[in-house]
């Protein structure tokens, strides 16, 4: 999700001067318009090599590291922000990374595809899996473990503990904030304890 008007309403999460960790933050270009535009410190964590060298070669602090082994290495609240961004439908256990990423942070900020969005259900009323911009894979080579809707991500919080501090969905880099289940491709949560 490197799209400016999504990063900019991600970014109005993230209060200025925060320090950040953002998970799989792919070629850090979330972070670094975190720094540049908001004065944010903090460091990306990344699997992929080519990703870890984008990084660096963009002036993000950012450490390799599989996130399905946890964040064990940081303290409680070691950080202000943990972004979560595309990252959460990848993970094995994403239940404990939530539960994480707020333990880390003192405030989480997840983003994920929300497959709720009326063109997924069109699809799948066509009898197929839905390809769109934020689901551009088919379903046989999707690097997706699973799909969530908006609505899923309020239970999964409630049964974790987890307290919403706000919800809203985007679209073309629009907050959709009436019926965001609907009317979203990309559901956004503000989470704490």
């Amino acid at each position: 999700m490197t799209d400016l008007t999504t990063q900019r309403a991600i970014a109005e999460l993230v209060p200025h001067g925060s320090r950040v960790l953002d998970l799989g933050c792919g070629d850090g270009s979330m972070l670094a318009y975190l720094q540049a535009e908001r004065g944010c410190s903090g460091y990306g964590i990344e699997i992929d090599d080519a990703n870890v060298l984008a990084c660096v070669q963009r002036g993000v602090n950012v450490i390799q590291l599989n996130l399905e082994e946890g964040l064990a290495m940081f303290d409680d609240a070691s950080f202000d922000v943990v972004l979560q961004i595309d990252t959460l439908q990848h993970l094995r256990n994403a239940e404990v990374m939530l539960r994480e990423t707020v333990r880390v942070g003192r405030v989480g900020v997840v983003a994920f595809p929300n497959f709720a969005h009326w063109p997924n259900r069109l699809s799948i009323l066509q009898g197929r899996m839905p390809v769109t911009k934020r689901l551009p894979y088919q379903w046989y080579d999707t690097p997706n473990i699973r799909v969530g809707t908006h609505a899923d991500l309020a239970v999964l919080a409630a049964r974790n503990g987890l307290k919403v501090q706000d919800s809203f969905g985007l679209q073309n880099g629009a907050v959709v904030r009436f019926a965001p289940n609907l009317r979203a491709g990309t559901s956004v949560y503000q989470l704490c304890r």
